[in-house]
């Protein structure tokens, strides 16, 4: 561990109100001493948590983000240019996780969607895509070019944290022996492994998915054009029923009961989240499932559909979605999934 990481702890570590911000160089310096491997555990936890008590700004997180683009990912890029779900790494708990099904009709209707998460991240250890996909029989354990091509097959891509950002996925006993979620809950969702032009994500707060959007513009490693979040059920991309927040470029507020999401939150509400998701992406798409859980599928297709500009509004993507259950073409594309063999 150099000097220079040990001032940065003292540079940021001062107090919540004290503390001052690092520029883009410095944070960028910080995380990749980390992703090397360099950092003492003590160095290393008071740097997380100095950090949580004083919250980063866009031009911080953009440089953890370039440090771990640079020295961890491996990106393998598709030839179909797909929307980058980057959903919250440590899952969900309660709630049914219908990204995988969204992504599914999306492809369908013309909008591929990659997804990436890893395996029971701290701190939450809750279920991710992984996981569903497991439940499927789908092959998760790809290299990226693997995940790549299966993008371009399917319409549809799944990348594992662990093959292609081994850096940040071997910092995982240390966020799990810290306790508390820290700053690379936030970045390793940004990773982008898929160098896609389009991102789509989801915050608790508004404020939350506003920063995001600025780390975007202030990235030096991502050519994004386009960023759509919304706050979404247990901080994951589900988006939430009744009245939700948008933040694109501009915040927009958006009533998902208009487009058929009239019901309560507790409808979504499963017993075994990887298990119970994965049978309602069977039934949704083959169409034995309707009602509420079809209804959150189609209109969450329908944001990623509206994130890649495919559609001119998300009552347009919302009928499009509608038309891929119909007529059997998101059926069609969960058969595909199951049988890429790489």
């Amino acid at each position: 561990m150099g000097r220079d990481f040990r001032e940065l702890v003292s540079h940021v570590g001062s107090g919540p109100k004290s503390a001052d911000d690092m520029d883009y160089e410095a944070a960028k310096l910080a995380f990749g001493e980390i992703l090397s491997g360099d950092v003492s555990p003590v160095a290393l936890g008071g740097f997380w948590v100095a950090n949580r008590w004083k919250r980063n700004t866009p031009e911080e997180l953009a440089g953890f983000v370039d440090a771990m683009r640079e020295d961890s990912v491996s990106v393998a890029a598709p030839d179909c240019s797909p929307v980058d779900c980057g959903a919250n790494y440590d899952g969900k708990a309660r709630t049914a996780l219908l990204g995988v099904a969204s992504g599914l009709v999306a492809a369908a209707a013309g909008t591929p969607v990659v997804v990436h998460s890893g395996d029971r991240v701290p701190m939450s250890e809750g279920c991710a895509y992984r996981h569903v996909l497991d439940e499927l029989g789908v092959d998760t354990d790809l290299d990226p070019e693997t995940s790549a091509d299966m993008t371009d097959e399917v319409g549809f891509g799944f990348y594992d944290q662990a093959r292609f950002n081994p850096g940040v996925a071997a910092l995982e006993a240390d966020r799990r022996a810290l306790g508390v979620r820290t700053f690379v809950n936030t970045v390793e969702t940004l990773a982008n492994p898929a160098d896609a032009s389009v991102h789509l994500g989801s915050f608790f707060h508004t404020t939350f998915g506003e920063r995001i959007v600025n780390t975007f513009a202030e990235s030096r490693t991502q050519d994004v054009e386009r960023v759509l979040m919304f706050q979404g059920l247990e901080g994951y991309d589900d988006v939430r029923p009744g009245r939700t927040t948008v933040v694109e470029w501009d915040g927009a507020e958006i009533e998902t009961d208009r487009h058929g999401m009239d019901f309560d939150g507790d409808a979504l509400d499963v017993a075994d989240v990887p298990a119970d998701s994965a049978r309602i992406t069977e039934e949704v798409l083959s169409g034995e499932r309707d009602g509420d859980l079809a209804d959150a599928v189609a209109f969450n297709a329908a944001l990623r559909l509206y994130a890649r500009d495919d559609v001119q509004s998300i009552d347009d993507g919302v009928e499009r979605a509608r038309d891929a259950l119909a007529d059997g073409s998101a059926a069609d594309r969960l058969v595909a999934l199951r049988q890429f063999d790489g």
